[in-house]
């Protein structure tokens, strides 16, 4: 079976400028995403998306190809992930799998991506398989806040439901999407039935996009260096 990992990273980022080419323990952030997928020895190809030549440049010299430079109109702010590896696998040769690894997954460990691969090729009737996490607290007892600022049930209807009643539930963890090639260039959706999860535990879940996000990363990061779960 050939596999082909796709790192979309474009050069624009409002809330963390040049976010993908922001130094995390002291390489550019793209780079611990392009080593991890490498390292897991299940691509033919590890090949960065992006309209940014920095980018490009940085994803070469660290063993990355990049075949083609993405288009304007799929590197603005409303531009979906799905859209970028669909252009992507249009450019390249045919893969039966694609796996779609975020640049921004410092968390990211080889061994998840390789669970993701064989969790997908177990299971002939299923399009993807990718990273999710479970809530921390069950989401039905979420609280928002109404017009005036006060706080209000999300779902009044589990306002006296014990939490151990309520089903658990996964959020995506924002690191690897694996796919059929044919499920990504037909466009089927991926949150539904069609989807594996590949469970991660809740401490090696970061997504970053904020500055927040940016420095909890770092601290879980050097948590995890430390006790020798992450190199």
């Amino acid at each position: 079976m050939s596999c082909v990992a796709i790192i979309p990273a474009r050069g624009g980022s409002k809330r963390i400028p040049r976010k993908n080419l922001k130094a995390f323990d002291g390489v550019p952030m793209i780079v611990r995403s392009i080593r991890t997928a490498l390292e897991s020895g299940l691509f033919d190809q590890v090949v960065v998306s992006t309209d940014d030549q920095e980018i490009a440049e940085i994803a070469r010299a660290h063993g990355a190809e990049v075949p083609f430079m993405r288009p304007a109109e799929l590197a603005d702010d409303f531009a979906g992930t799905a859209a970028v590896i669909v252009h992507a696998l249009q450019q390249l040769p045919s893969f039966d799998y694609a796996c779609c690894v975020y640049a921004t997954a410092p968390l990211l460990q080889a061994r998840y991506l390789r669970q993701g691969f064989e969790l997908l090729e177990q299971h002939a009737d299923k399009s993807f398989a990718f990273s999710v996490c479970s809530f921390g607290f069950p989401v039905q007892r979420a609280l928002t806040l109404d017009g005036q600022g006060a706080l209000t049930p999300l779902y009044p209807q589990f306002r006296d439901t014990r939490s151990q009643d309520l089903p658990e539930a996964f959020q995506d963890a924002g690191q690897f999407y694996w796919g059929r090639s044919a499920a990504w260039l037909s466009g089927e959706v991926m949150f539904s039935p069609a989807s594996l999860p590949v469970i991660l535990p809740r401490h090696l879940v970061q997504d970053i996009d904020t500055p927040e996000d940016w420095q909890r990363a770092e601290y879980l990061y050097a948590a995890l260096k430390a006790g020798g779960e992450l190199q």
